[in-house]
């Protein structure tokens, strides 16, 4: 993970994030469990390129449910790996499962 994808290791720091956030935020919630571990490590590399790409024009923010359980609940996130673009604090789009670099790339492009 670069330096440009923020990893909270808690609520709080989840909600602070957002709220020094000066644009969108890509939330990107993982999970630590076997089953999604896989398809979460594949779509870190993703989120690394696409906020490096994006640069200023998205916060990306590197969630594991399990740490930021309240995040999780708010944002109607079941399964990992979940991609949530936040808008003022409001979820305006979301996408459950792994994608390849041209589906992240469509849906950050489509919702940005």
């Amino acid at each position: 993970m670069t330096r440009r994808v923020h990893q909270p290791l808690e609520n709080q720091e989840f909600d602070f994030i957002l709220g020094m956030a000066e644009g969108p935020v890509l939330a990107y919630f993982i999970g630590t469990w076997p089953k999604a571990l896989e398809a979460c490590r594949a779509m870190d590399a993703l989120v690394a390129e696409a906020a490096e790409e994006y640069g200023t024009r998205l916060t990306a923010v590197r969630t594991d449910m399990t740490r930021c359980p309240e995040p999780t609940r708010r944002f109607g996130v079941t399964g990992a790996p979940t991609v949530v673009i936040v808008k003022d604090g409001e979820a305006v789009a979301s996408r459950a499962g792994a994608m390849s670099r041209a589906e992240l790339r469509e849906f950050l492009d489509t919702h940005l």
